[in-house]
Parts: structure tokens; C-alpha cells; sequence
């Protein structure tokens, strides 16, 4: 498998289209099948990763096999490291005591992945937790955490991309969160 430099989604309204979907986004390409899943309202969630031009045929793929049931199609390109093991919620939080948690929190899955990309890009936080959808009625939010400077020029960055597209819901800044408010991120 190629190396994740960028990230694709498609979301469906029918599960039954998604997985036709999903089906021959995977032989369209070598990409990495990083989420698959039904989410709120009866909706469907493909999210790949690899090389820019094969997420971009994979996606163009899902997209032409979809029709009528396409919500969503998109390729972020040259995304940063850090994002793809938290969504993969493969991160552990730091033993040492935190000085920050960052929060951004979007109408959309493939919205807080661009958020995380920016966040990411912008200071040096650890990304921790990318949710994509379920169970938050479609939406996304992105969990960070590091020294306060950090987190706050993070969550700037990434809630600046959202904003951009008016999908952004909420932003904050916790400062000195207490180890249970982490533990129940996780």
C-alpha cells in the first residue's frame, strides 16, 4: 500500500448504494478503506486514503456508481500525518497532566477532516480524536490537546477552514481539563 497523503469521502443517502459504492471505490484504486459505516439518518460513510491521484480516481469512481444517492464527494489532498490515526481513534492521550483541549465541531464529516488537516498544519498539538458522524446527527468534531499557545493557534486555524464554508458549529479551548473530561473522549 502507497503511502496516505490524502484523504477521500463519499456520503449516501441509501446503505445499500454505499456499500455498491464502497465496493468498486476499493477496486478502483489502491486506496485504504479508513472508515465504512451507516451514520445518523439512514446515511452511508465511505472514507479512503493513499496517493492523491488514486483517492481521486477511487472517489470519482463512488461517485458515478452513486447517482441520485451522491449527499458528498470529496478528495483533500496533502493532508497532515497526524490526521489519519485519530481517525482512526488510535491515539492515546498524554500520561502527563494536559494544559489544553481544543474542541471543533462541524456540520459535516468530511468538513472536520479539513479542520483537523489546518489544525494540524498550524501549531503542534496532538490530534487525538477525528469523529466522523455517527451518532452526532451527521456531524463532525475534532479533539486536540498540547500547551495552551498551541491548542489556541490550532483551533483558530482549523475552525477558520470551517467557518470559510459556513459549517462550523462550535469552538473552544479548554484550559487545564481534568483527566476524567479526556478519558470519556476516548
Amino acid at each position: 500500500m502507497a503511502a496516505l497523503e490524502a484523504i477521500g469521502l463519499v456520503e449516501l443517502t441509501s446503505i445499500g448504494v454505499g456499500m455498491k459504492v464502497e465496493d468498486a471505490m476499493l477496486k478502483a484504486a489502491s486506496v485504504e478503506l479508513l472508515v465504512a459505516r451507516t451514520i445518523c439518518s439512514g446515511k452511508y460513510l465511505i472514507v479512503i486514503g493513499g496517493e492523491v491521484s488514486a483517492v481521486r480516481a477511487s472517489v470519482g469512481a463512488g461517485a458515478e456508481l452513486a447517482e441520485d444517492a451522491l449527499i458528498e464527494e470529496r478528495v483533500i489532498p496533502h493532508v497532515h500525518p497526524a490526521v489519519f490515526p485519530a481517525i482512526g481513534l488510535s491515539v492515546a492521550v498524554p500520561d502527563e497532566p494536559v494544559e489544553a483541549l481544543g474542541v471543533i465541531e462541524t456540520f459535516s464529516a468530511s468538513s472536520v477532516i479539513e479542520a483537523a488537516d489546518a489544525a494540524a498544519k498550524a501549531a503542534s498539538v496532538t490530534l487525538f480524536r477525528v469523529h466522523l458522524a455517527m451518532a452526532v446527527g451527521g456531524k463532525g468534531f475534532l479533539l486536540m490537546v498540547g500547551d495552551v499557545a498551541a491548542v489556541e493557534a490550532a483551533v483558530e486555524a482549523g475552525a477558520a477552514v470551517a467557518a470559510a464554508s459556513g459549517i462550523l458549529v462550535s469552538q473552544f479551548v479548554i484550559r487545564g481539563p481534568r483527566r476524567e473530561l479526556l478519558e470519556e473522549c476516548i
